[in-house]
Formats: structure tokens, sequence, C-alpha cells
């Protein structure tokens, strides 16, 4: 049972399709988030990612597991229609395995260090219990206003 479906996901994170990559968030605590993606062949990338072979790519993951950090971030925030995470920096991203059409990708992220407006998150990304993908992932809070472009389409958000 989700503890958020996709409507509670869409009422946090600024994302739609095709860009959401957070189908539901199975756990989440105060400094861990744990999502789910359902990876499809209907996924628009895989028509040029590689048709003979899909293959998730490599930076959808890491923003897969950005966006389930957003969650986390922008959960426990009273004015969060008001604020939007951006992502500003990726560490130590490794890949280890493909994803590919039928899997379901389970990201569990968690807060290394938190400050007022940014926050460094681990994470790792799974496919039946195995690793697929680890990253280290940091989110600046920032206004709507403030940011690029109004937010929405400009910097990265998780």
């Amino acid at each position: 049972m989700p503890i958020l479906d996709i409507n509670d996901i869409s009422a946090i994170l600024p994302h739609r399709y095709p860009f959401l990559l957070v189908d539901r968030i199975v756990e989440l605590e105060a400094d861990r988030v744990v999502g789910i993606k359902n990876v499809t062949l209907n996924e628009p990338f895989f028509q040029g990612h590689f048709p003979d072979f899909p293959v998730m790519p490599g930076v959808l993951i890491v923003e897969a597991m950005a966006q389930a950090a957003g969650v986390l971030v922008l959960k426990s925030i009273p004015d969060r229609h008001r604020k939007v995470v951006l992502l500003v920096a990726i560490e130590s991203a490794r890949f280890r395995k493909p994803v590919i059409p039928g899997d379901t990708l389970r990201m569990e992220m968690k807060v290394l260090k938190r400050k007022a407006s940014v926050a460094k998150m681990a994470g790792v990304a799974t496919v039946d219990g195995v690793v697929v993908a680890e990253a280290e992932v940091m989110c600046k809070l920032a206004d709507k206003e403030d940011s690029p472009a109004g937010a929405p389409g400009g910097a990265s958000q998780p």
C-alpha cells in the first residue's frame, strides 16, 4: 500500500508527464524516502534509447532518485506550493546494471546533511533487490519566484 500515490506526488512535485519519474512513495520518514518507478516500454525515451535494446538512461535514473528526494524535502514544508527543489550537484554516480522495460525501479534516498535550504542525500536504486545505480545528490530549496525562469522548465528540479 503506497504512502503517497501519483496524485499525492503530483500535488508535491511540479513535474508532469513525461518527466514525472516517481509513481508512488512506499516509505517516508523524517530523513529517508523510498520511491517506486514502474518502467514500461511506453516511456518516450525508449524510442531513441535504444530502439533495438531499450535501456533507461542513467541520467533519468538519477533524476528519478532526485525526484524522490524532492518529495522528502517538500513534504514537510507547509508553503511548498511556493517552493521548488533544484538539483545543484550529483556526486559519485555509478550505474551497475541496465534498467529495462518491465522493471520496477526502487529508489531509496537518505539525508546525509540538511541545512535550512540545502540537503545532501545518498541514494541507491534497485530492481528486484539488485543495485542498478547509486548516487549522492545535493538539492537547494528556493522560492519559485527566485528560481530560473520561474522554476518549471528552468533549472533541473528533482
